[in-house]
């Protein structure tokens, strides 16, 4: 017998894709996204996280709001999808605008620059995390290592359209 669907309010929602986005600055929102939505809150277990995933990259517009819709209306519908995505989203644009000012104030500032190159490695790093996590949980077999490894060579290495890279690989998985 299957368990039911998780349900959330719209507050724990927008709470948790607030949390989201403003826990991540430049990148990393799929690991931040995954240990909130697959570890605490417990809303899908790795493999359906890693299929909506699947599913958000492939859609156009941004993944993370892909994603906060996918999640909000699985756990309340489409208030759940607006709970989720004004979560992701209210909070980081106002920061966005308040940090541009700042930038454009005192871009000539080294600090500034020194500022900026850490938090992109705090991005790499988080999205190691993610997928070695992840990784862990789904790459359970050769197959699936084939695939990311071909997936890797094919958009990392040779830097082929994400469009092309799907299309040759995902008829193989």
């Amino acid at each position: 017998m299957s368990e039911p669907p998780a349900r959330a309010t719209l507050a724990q929602l927008a709470l948790a894709f607030n949390r989201i986005a403003i826990s991540s600055f430049g990148g990393g929102l799929s690991a931040w996204s995954r240990q909130v939505v697959v570890e605490e809150r417990r809303w899908m277990d790795d493999a359906e996280f890693l299929s909506a995933m699947t599913v958000c990259r492939i859609l156009p517009g941004a993944n993370q709001v892909n994603l906060a819709v996918f999640v909000g209306s699985k756990l309340g519908g489409i208030r759940g999808a607006v709970a989720a995505l004004t979560g992701l989203v209210a909070l980081p644009v106002t920061l966005v605008i308040v940090l541009a000012w700042l930038y454009f104030t005192y871009h000539h500032v080294p600090e500034m620059h020194a500022a900026l190159r850490g938090m992109t490695a705090a991005a790499v790093g988080l999205t190691f995390s993610m997928v070695y996590k992840t990784g862990r949980a789904c790459l359970v077999s050769p197959m699936p290592w084939l695939l990311v490894a071909a997936s890797f060579v094919m958009a990392g290495l040779l830097r082929l359209p994400l469009l092309a890279t799907v299309g040759v690989l995902a008829p193989i998985g």
